[in-house]
């Protein structure tokens, strides 16, 4: 599995993307990668596009461990979405959701990446590649 980020200035979002195949070390990899990149940008939200993902070896365990790790983005308050297109996907990270719910309130499980923009109320992102 691959990951890299980009990061919209203008409106201070960090996007993650992910894809390949999705594996428990590959996804705690790319969370802790995450969270070094969100201390460095301090980001207004945070959005995580598995639309490339092609396939899901992540156990429901490593799910619900996951979701009780420090969040990606501390501060509780900030909108936080994963694109998740495929069925798979959209049930392991709702289970992601309702787990972390206590220290992310505001993170949402979207279908296609336009659904998190227009929940943030963006019309044209800028976003650069972060090294």
């Amino acid at each position: 599995m691959g990951f890299r980020f980009e990061f919209d200035p203008v409106n201070k979002i960090l996007l993650g993307r992910l894809d390949g195949r999705l594996t428990d070390e590959s996804l705690s990899e790319a969370y802790e990668a995450a969270r070094e990149r969100a201390a460095a940008t301090n980001p207004r939200a945070g959005i995580w596009d598995t639309s490339a993902v092609t396939e899901f070896a992540v156990s429901s365990g490593f799910v619900r461990s996951l979701a009780s790790r420090v969040p990606i983005i501390e501060d509780a308050q900030l909108p936080r979405f994963v694109v998740a297109p495929k069925i798979e996907a959209y049930g392991l990270f709702r289970m992601f959701q309702l787990t972390g719910e206590s220290t992310r309130p505001e993170l949402r499980i979207v279908h296609t990446i336009e659904e998190a923009f227009t929940l943030l109320g963006i019309q044209s992102p800028h976003f650069q590649p972060l090294e």
